[in-house]
């Protein structure tokens, strides 16, 4: 179902964007992964080959727009085309703080980072997929998108961002073909769950344990969903028919 199809994914050398590589991988596709760190990364473009699978692996900053110029024109002179989209990478920031002590410069990066990276890599990978009338764009976001946490500071305000992003481009693509979803992918156990929640007492989902609300909305049986939040969690699909 997913053999052959062109994913493309932010964020890829650890955490949950390196189990969505590998299970992608496994599952035939083709991949473009990137990262800010060269050595991991090339561990998971390893482990991607491995597998089997095509892959374009490149060191980029997807907040940065000549690092995404890059990365998108290397994937699709490599592949043709970008089917899936997911907008993985995002940080923490500084250590959970209120807002009244937020770093003012920490705060704009996290927002660069979270929020206008979402934005510019779609606006990028868009004009191929509206080309061709398909397309599925994923966007990561949080209980933190819908709930202000405190402490959280500016990786919740992104969320929020995040969240207002896909149902701005759902609403403005609808007919098109394209597609435009978000995956809260509860908590789990990563350096960045760290961060967010230093002394966690309690079990965590490993980051490989919930694929399924990705690899539907990457397949197309998910052709007519457009502008829905899903808690990957939660998601369970049947492969034998085309709902959850």
């Amino acid at each position: 179902m997913l053999q052959n199809k062109m994913v493309m994914i932010t964020g890829a050398s650890k955490g949950l964007g390196k189990e969505l590589a590998l299970q992608f991988a496994k599952e035939g596709a083709k991949l473009a992964v990137c990262a800010r760190n060269q050595g991991p990364l090339k561990e998971v473009e390893r482990e991607i080959r491995a597998l089997g699978a095509e892959v374009v692996a490149l060191t980029a900053d997807v907040s940065d727009r000549k690092d995404v110029d890059r990365f998108v024109s290397v994937t699709e002179e490599a592949f043709g085309r970008i089917d899936v989209l997911i907008n993985n990478a995002s940080i923490f920031g500084p250590g959970p703080r209120l807002l009244a002590d937020y770093p003012e410069d920490d705060f704009l990066e996290v927002l660069k980072v979270n929020a206008f990276n979402p934005f510019i890599v779609t606006k990028r990978v868009l004009p191929g997929m509206l080309m061709r009338n398909e397309g599925s764009v994923i966007n990561l976001t949080s209980e933190a998108g819908k709930t202000g946490f405190a402490e959280w500071g500016a990786y919740g305000v992104s969320k929020f961002a995040v969240e207002g992003l896909t149902q701005t481009w759902a609403e403005e693509l609808q007919g098109s073909g394209v597609r435009m979803n978000m995956v809260d992918p509860g908590e789990m156990n990563t350096d960045m769950h760290d961060e967010a929640v230093p002394e966690c007492d309690y079990a965590l989902a490993e980051p490989n344990e919930h694929m399924d609300v990705f690899l539907y909305l990457a397949s197309d049986a998910s052709r007519d969903v457009s502008g829905s939040r899903f808690e990957a969690q939660e998601f369970q699909w049947d492969r034998g028919g085309d709902d959850e």
